[in-house]
């Protein structure tokens, strides 16, 4: 196979990377591929503890389509026996193990959608279960005998839990030499991570050379910062963005972010140059482009990664349309009530139960019933806050109340961004 220039590959790969580990030693094999045409054996493992993708997810899976794009191999390695250990990275206790049918339940979402950015016909998968669960203890043992304790000891997660009196479990010391055979079994050439792992990636290097093998080059990427702008991504912290989300609200969330995070987003979440990145950066801070308008362009290419460009281009005309524009959206939930006979309204939704009220219902009390609050108080609270707007008009009388004695149709705002259409027949 011909592959480009060595500089040329460094140049494109480098790109969003923290560290390379040794540079000298991933340039050595670039030229070693390029000379006998062999690709390089790149992989990043993840453990499916969770069922769901978020964007900081996405960082280390789009450096490895990279090298897939220069033409080597991308090995997708899914850890699902390790997902039932439990990588202590960054952690103050011990994690509760995951079942076989939790693991087996994520997996198996994992595929679809990590093949939104990789080539599925080019991409090799494994699972680290093929290898690991047929270990004997004699195969444990002589794996434990290649790495001193002391050294396990040192990584920070551990030594900061020990000077806290946290316990530590012995199957935890040993996830990163299990996850070490992943690298030996594979004889990868190249592994990815977060800067978190940098710890569990230099214990695969240095097993793989106990093994015969020479040690893979390591290239760690940044955490991405969530939504708050301050910590990393995570769903425990509710500052993610899901990949699966729809795109309208993952171009909400994108709008939400701080102007100053956008650019570490463009860096690690598109495959702009770091030239166009700098170019853009520099026409806002000239005033030619005003921030949310270089920040709905983030949003649409992040969004036709997972979704495609028709539905990227749609919600960013449906922000414009709401946001920039005060205009409702074309579409929104609709919500149908019916008056009986005896007078009551009757309203059966996707998201509440048989709901049966009075036939002239105050709003905060409507909306509670329609299960777009957590309560009557709180639909009141929003209501003198100004945060009910009908037909254009805001609504600030928490006890005004909806007139049914004539079918109508009436588009509601709540808050900023939950929109309905509520048809009184």
């Amino acid at each position: 196979m011909k592959f480009k220039p060595v500089e040329e590959q460094l140049a494109y790969l480098k790109k969003g990377v923290a560290e390379i580990i040794p540079e000298a030693e991933l340039k050595a094999k670039l030229e070693a591929s390029l000379k006998t045409g062999k690709p390089l054996r790149v992989y990043l493992g993840v453990d499916p503890t969770a069922p769901d993708l978020h964007l900081g997810h996405t960082v280390v899976l789009r450096k490895l389509k990279h090298f897939q794009d220069l033409g080597h191999t991308a090995v997708f390695l899914i850890g699902d026996f390790s997902a039932m250990i439990g990588d202590p990275t960054g952690v103050s206790e011990t994690r509760p193990p995951l079942t076989r049918e939790q693991v087996d339940a994520n997996a198996g979402t994992y595929l679809a959608q990590v093949c939104k950015i990789l080539d599925r016909e080019k991409t090799e998968v494994r699972y680290n279960s093929e290898w690991l669960s047929k270990m004997s203890a004699e195969d444990i043992v002589r794996l434990c005998s290649h790495y001193r304790l002391a050294r396990m000891l040192e990584r920070e997660d551990f030594r900061s839990r020990l000077d806290e009196g946290q316990p530590i479990s012995v199957h935890e010391l040993l996830y990163p030499l299990l996850t070490a055979i992943d690298a030996v079994k594979l004889q990868s050439d190249v592994e990815l991570g977060a800067t978190e792992q940098k710890f569990n990636l230099l214990v695969h290097r240095e097993i793989q050379r106990e093994y015969g093998l020479p040690g893979q080059a390591i290239l760690t990427m940044p955490v991405l910062v969530g939504l708050d702008g301050q910590r990393k991504m995570s769903k425990s912290l509710g500052n993610y963005i899901g990949i699966t989300e729809p795109p309208s609200e993952i171009f909400g969330k994108m709008m939400s972010i701080p102007d100053e995070l956008m650019w570490s987003y463009y860096e690690l979440l598109t495959d702009r140059t770091p030239q166009e990145i700098v170019a853009l950066k520099q026409e806002v801070g000239a005033g030619k482009l005003h921030p949310m308008d270089a920040k709905m362009r983030l949003a649409e290419e992040v969004i036709s990664d997972f979704h495609g460009q028709a539905a990227a281009h749609k919600a960013a005309e449906n922000f414009q349309r709401v946001f920039r524009d005060r205009q409702a959206p074309e579409e929104m939930q609709e919500i149908r009530l019916t008056r009986r006979s005896d007078g009551f309204l009757v309203t059966q939704t996707r998201d509440a139960a048989l709901q049966v009220m009075s036939a002239f219902p105050k709003w905060p009390q409507l909306l509670k019933y329609l299960s777009q609050a957590e309560s009557i108080s709180e639909a009141a609270r929003i209501v003198e806050q100004g945060g009910l707007e009908i037909n254009g008009k805001i609504v600030k009388d928490p006890t005004a109340k909806l007139d049914t004695r004539v079918a109508a149709s009436y588009e509601v705002r709540l808050g900023k961004k939950k929109f309905l259409r509520i048809i009184v027949e």
